[in-house]
């Protein structure tokens, strides 16, 4: 839809045609494709390490006090952005929008040590420019079959019945209801019968400042013919993934980079493995990333009109955090 990058999402679609194994990853406007051959991987600086496919030999033992500062920016600075935000939801023009932010953070632990000693579903290590790792499955495909889960919604674990107020809660389950259906029509551009699967069930994360629970569903479909084994083509498409920009998706782009005012770059962006038959790919969240010699850390949530500037703010703050026990 936004991609000026049609020649590389070719090279991806003729690689899995030809059921060539690979790993690629797509930043958050689909400007920057990247394609690494299995063979390439080792030589291009990327450590991957997913359910099904990591090049990770060895564990190295940890041996220091993790030390983990971050320096959010005020509430003040947050709310300017939040305001254009909720201004273009009351005048109509989205109903759906996941405001980011970045944090500068201080850390006593090197990129590739976050990236070693972090527990996650998906993490990937980059050249010493960033890390992330993400609880997010962007889309799986399973011999024809095309899957997503999106995951909105989240809350400290810590609180009495957490799991509870989180499926009760009004703000949280119209946020999901819209990523659910926006997602549902994503899946049908390139596939036929969708349908939901499972609706709001709740996710156990863990990390080393607080547990969080998160809500997912799970949506499904057959690959339409005319996609069959064509990744890139299946990517072009869908991207960027609906959880993390909002809906409707053209008019909700414009008001993000308005709002924002900072590249996301890679942060919300997509990478995936395609294994020569089936493909496991992911939202990249819980993101940091190097800018000479600082860190920052990339985060937000979701906004609606039902949304309060206090729990937003303390939402994007919640998830600057690393999941290292």
């Amino acid at each position: 839809m936004f991609s000026v990058n049609h020649q590389k999402f070719m090279e991806m679609d003729e690689l899995s045609l030809q059921k060539v194994p690979y790993f690629f990853i797509v930043d958050f406007l689909a400007q920057h494709v990247e394609i690494f051959k299995e063979n390439e991987i080792e030589k291009s600086g990327l450590l991957i390490d997913f359910q099904n496919f990591s090049n990770v030999k060895n564990q190295h033992a940890l041996s220091k006090n993790v030390e983990w500062k971050s320096f959010p920016e005020t509430l003040e600075s947050f709310k300017k952005g939040f305001d254009k935000v909720q201004k273009n939801i009351h005048l109509g023009n989205s109903y759906l929008v996941n405001y980011t932010r970045k944090t500068k953070i201080e850390t006593n632990l090197r990129l590739e040590e976050i990236f070693y000693h972090s527990t996650a579903k998906y993490k990937a290590y980059y050249k010493d420019f960033f890390v992330f790792f993400s609880p997010e499955t962007f889309v799986k495909i399973i011999d024809g079959k095309i899957f997503t889960y999106p995951m909105k919604g989240t809350i400290d674990a810590s609180l009495e019945n957490a799991a509870e107020i989180l499926r009760n809660d009004k703000k949280e389950k119209a946020e999901h209801y819209t990523v659910v259906d926006l997602l549902r029509n994503d899946l049908s551009m390139v596939a036929d019968d969708v349908k939901v699967d499972k609706f709001q069930y709740i996710d156990f994360i863990k990390t080393k400042q607080k547990d969080l629970y998160a809500m997912s569903s799970e949506i499904s479909g057959n690959i339409k013919p005319e996609f069959d084994g064509k990744l890139g083509s299946i990517m072009e498409k869908i991207l960027p993934a609906g959880s993390i920009l909002g809906a409707p998706k053209p008019k909700t782009l414009d008001i993000i980079l308005d709002a924002e005012g900072y590249e996301r770059g890679y942060y919300t962006g997509v990478c995936g493995w395609f294994d020569g038959k089936n493909l496991d790919s992911c939202v990249m969240i819980r993101f940091i990333e190097k800018e000479g010699d600082e860190l920052y850390f990339k985060s937000g949530g979701g906004i609606t009109h039902m949304s309060r500037l206090e729990d937003e703010y303390q939402e994007m703050k919640n998830k600057i955090y690393v999941p290292i026990h």
